[in-house]
């Protein structure tokens, strides 16, 4: 077992993907870079943390601790946008999100390099997701519940302020209608606002595995973190950015996903 990959292993019919949490990052990688700080900016910070009730829910978590800036697991290995014509960062980001160089120019990496940063880290993530889907599809259909979040406010990648709860499904291609409704649902108990494929349709995590017919249901959960942790409003810098994991800020909000997790697990179980 690779030290960067955690899986935990359960039970329950539910796989929780966590590819953007991770900040580790190799020195030979960092040196090339315009910033320590830029170059984890961008991470779905305390994500992991959030949904670590869900091993008590018997869920099987995945998770890589390598930085998305190093590789991104959640999108097209062929380098294909997820979202043609609309701002997006790539496999292997040059960028951050607001637009800022990744890299010191003439050192962003070429085909050959992100090539074996694919082989290293892209490709065993979604080996160990494929196992413990099989493991759990043995037994009736399983939901793969790809865990995500982003500041409330990225003007370059979207207008306004994002709704709490961003539920993507690839307009219903990637999961049971069903699922779909019973997660909106179990969001919408808490009052904060909520969409269903607006801006974050599901990467390519959920489009991958997502064959509802086979009996694996997809679905992406994209939270604006302000519901878990202080999230600043306007430009953020190494003062502000990351905001500490308060628990007792998070703990409504792991109640509200307890909640939903609950709800895919009960609809995984109703397919048996």
């Amino acid at each position: 077992m690779q030290d960067w990959l955690t899986i935990h292993e359960g039970s329950a019919p539910l796989v929780i993907g966590l590819p953007h949490t991770g900040t580790d990052i190799p020195a030979a990688i960092e040196s090339r870079m315009t910033s320590s700080w830029l170059a984890r900016k961008d991470a779905d910070w305390w994500v992991d943390r959030l949904y670590d009730f869900a091993i008590d829910m018997g869920a099987t978590l995945v998770r890589t601790g390598v930085s998305r800036s190093v590789i991104d697991v959640n999108r097209d290995p062929s380098g294909a946008s997820l979202y043609p014509g609309m701002t997006t960062t790539g496999l292997c980001p040059t960028e951050t999100f607001d637009g800022e160089p990744l890299y010191q120019a003439g050192q962003e990496p070429d085909a050959a390099e992100i090539a074996e940063r694919r082989a290293t880290w892209f490709d065993p993530y979604h080996a160990a997701l494929q196992s413990q889907l099989d493991r759990l599809r043995s037994r009736g259909p399983v939901v793969l519940y790809d865990a995500h979040s982003i500041r409330s406010v990225v003007p370059r990648l979207f207008k306004g302020e994002l709704p709490q709860f961003n539920i993507g499904d690839n307009d219903g291609a990637t999961c049971a209608g069903a699922l779909t409704q019973a997660v909106e649902a179990a969001c919408a108990i808490s009052g904060a606002g909520l969409v269903v494929n607006g801006r974050f349709k599901g990467g390519w995590t959920a489009r991958h595995y997502g064959r509802p017919e086979t009996g694996v249901h997809a679905i992406q959960m994209e939270l604006a973190d302000r519901g878990y942790i202080l999230d600043p409003a306007g430009p953020v810098s190494p003062d502000n950015w990351p905001s500490p994991y308060e628990p007792e800020r998070a703990e409504p909000m792991r109640g509200h996903l307890r909640r939903v997790l609950s709800a895919c697990i009960d609809f995984a179980e109703s397919q048996r």
